[in-house]
């Protein structure tokens, strides 16, 4: 397993100088497309769940209580998986981790969808079944983020990196979105199980465009190292072990504020990624291929607010991670706020849950990305991605069953009184930029 999935070593045939530049600019541009595209088809295998619930509530085979214990196992496992893979794929070839992880979540994925068509006498199994597969596929999913973003490391300079993170952390938006659109037809058309088969079909999908378009490291295709190849000068962290830069990254405070707010964060998003659906079919009267429209094509807002943060941050707001953070967080929440409590028709709630999308898709890729990249070196990314992860995902896992238990607790004849969990959603807006505002210039220093 260690020589499987360990750094690639440096090629005996090295790139000749007169090619150098050419060859790392098409080996990088390769490596960042095909690992975005890859990542994006991740998140078409963890978002089927929240395409199905209101099929399974309705077909009496789950309630909305036990399906929100399905999805805190996915996001719990995925929580500690992304804790420990972050740490571990600081020494991996992240084109086989990556595309191990993947493989996983599509046969998980595809396993669903074949039991679905279980008589319904069996949802007491079920249940379990789809708890257990479920977790199972959030351990698959923590191994997609780390190698992604440590690529970007691998391959772009430190000045570089700024807007190839901004794209590749607007993946989840785009995954989400088509999981939405997509997804959220064939379970119209077809049946929900079929919506599981889709998503191990995406999945095959982006495990082709992993083996196919990435390169672990420039060293391994006979380039020289991004330092070399950028000019940049080597700093001290570049020559200690990766062990002592990760126990760097774990004891710095700046760290657990970021991971802190990057949980508030994540507990909004999930909130209106996982129950936004349900929240349009009975609260505003929505059919399923309605709902699922409006939150997909929604979730291509959060594309253009996270590309846009870098962008932001550096250019207009010249370096200031600040600024950009209360600027949309107070715009997210107002947006949300409005989305929860008036109603509206089909386009005008398109734009209530696009603004929001907007707005958080840069808080989070602020304050869960380049906040946390700026405490850390190079080569401990996964360390602090771990860390970010666990606290953020934990979070999301906690929304779920808390979520569920307050839409469970508030239906009766079939109406639902949303009232508790929407308070529940905009308190955890308010803290996710509030708090790294409150505490960002002690924590940098």
């Amino acid at each position: 397993m260690r020589a499987y999935f360990g750094i690639s070593a440096p090629s005996g045939e090295k790139i000749p100088p007169e090619r150098i530049d050419a060859e790392y600019i098409r080996l990088r541009r390769r490596t960042f497309w095909g690992a975005t595209a890859a990542y994006s088809l991740y998140y078409v295998c963890r978002m089927t769940l929240s395409i199905v619930k209101q099929p399974l509530i309705d077909e009496g085979i789950l309630s909305a209580s036990e399906l929100g214990i399905i999805g805190s196992a996915m996001l719990i496992v995925y929580a500690f998986g992304k804790f420990v893979n972050g740490f571990i794929a600081d020494y991996c070839n992240v084109r086989r981790f990556m595309s191990v992880g993947l493989a996983v979540s599509a046969l998980v994925n595809l396993a669903m969808g074949i039991l679905g068509w279980l008589d319904s006498r069996y949802s007491v199994l079920l249940f379990v079944l789809f708890s257990v597969l479920w977790g199972i596929n959030g351990w698959a999913q923590s191994m997609g983020s780390p190698p992604g973003v440590i690529s970007l490391s691998r391959w772009f300079p430190l000045k570089g990196r700024g807007m190839p993170y901004s794209i590749f952390s607007a993946t989840p938006y785009l995954g989400k979105s088509l999981t939405m659109i997509t997804t959220g037809l064939i379970v119209g058309a077809a049946g929900w199980q079929w919506g599981f088969i889709f998503a191990a079909a995406a999945g095959v999908l982006g495990i082709l465009a992993v083996l196919f378009f990435v390169s672990d490291t420039p060293e391994s295709k006979g380039l020289p190292s991004v330092q070399e190849i950028s000019g940049e000068t080597p700093s001290a962290a570049d020559s200690e072990p990766v062990s002592k830069l990760h126990w760097q990254v774990i004891r710095h405070p700046g760290i657990w504020v970021i991971a802190l707010s990057s949980a508030f964060i994540y507990i909004t998003q999930y909130a209106i990624s996982g129950w936004g659906v349900l929240f349009l079919q009975k609260s505003k009267g929505f059919s399923l291929e309605s709902a699922t429209q409006i939150i997909g094509i929604s979730e291509v807002a959060g594309i253009v607010g996270t590309v846009a943060a870098g962008w932001l941050s550096d250019k207009v707001f010249r370096g200031s991670r600040v600024t950009p953070v209360i600027l949309s967080g107070i715009l997210a929440f107002a947006a949300l706020g409005v989305f929860l409590f008036t109603r509206g028709g089909y386009v005008m709630n398109i734009i209530y849950v696009g603004a929001f999308s907007l707005f958080i898709g840069t808080v989070y890729c602020v304050v869960a990305g380049l906040m946390a990249l700026d405490f850390v070196p190079r080569r401990a990314t996964g360390a602090a991605l771990g860390i970010v992860g666990i606290s953020s995902y934990v979070a999301a896992g906690a929304q779920d069953v808390i979520s569920g238990l307050l839409i469970q607790n508030g239906s009766a004849g079939g109406s639902y009184d949303f009232i508790p969990v929407t308070v529940f959603w905009l308190s955890a807006c308010l803290v996710s930029f509030v708090l790294p505002v409150v505490g960002w210039k002690t924590l940098r220093k």
